[in-house]
Order: C-alpha cells, then structure tokens, then sequence
C-alpha cells in the first residue's frame, strides 16, 4: 500500500495494489476510485485532499491483529 500527497494538485492518492486500471468513477464528489481488470479497487484519489484531510503532512498507519 502507497500513499501519496501531492502539494501542488492537492490531491491525495492511495494505492492499495499495482495493478492496470481498467476504469474509474467518482464516487463521491471529489473522491474517484480506479478499478482494475478484476473489478476489484486498485486505488482511491482524492481530491482537494487538505480541506478533508486534518494533516496532509502526518499520517499513522495502524495493524490490528
């Protein structure tokens, strides 16, 4: 898993695979997911990243057992 902010689009991407993306959809406003061959999510992009997101330059991953 890969996560990405990009300062000057203000978009955060989040990766959760790397596979081809077949197609992708807003779905929500601002918030697009790509989809892969498989149908599965391959990643999430959103945009306009620091109005949603309290931090942009902090983040804290968590493994739940």
């Amino acid at each position: 898993m890969r996560v990405i902010y990009d300062e000057e689009t203000d978009s955060l991407v989040i990766t959760l695979r790397d596979d081809r993306i077949k197609e992708s959809d807003e779905v929500r406003p601002g918030v697009i997911a790509d989809f892969g061959y498989d149908g599965g999510i391959v990643r999430f992009e959103i945009m306009q990243a620091s109005r949603v997101v309290g931090n942009t330059k902090e983040m804290q991953f968590e493994v739940s057992e």
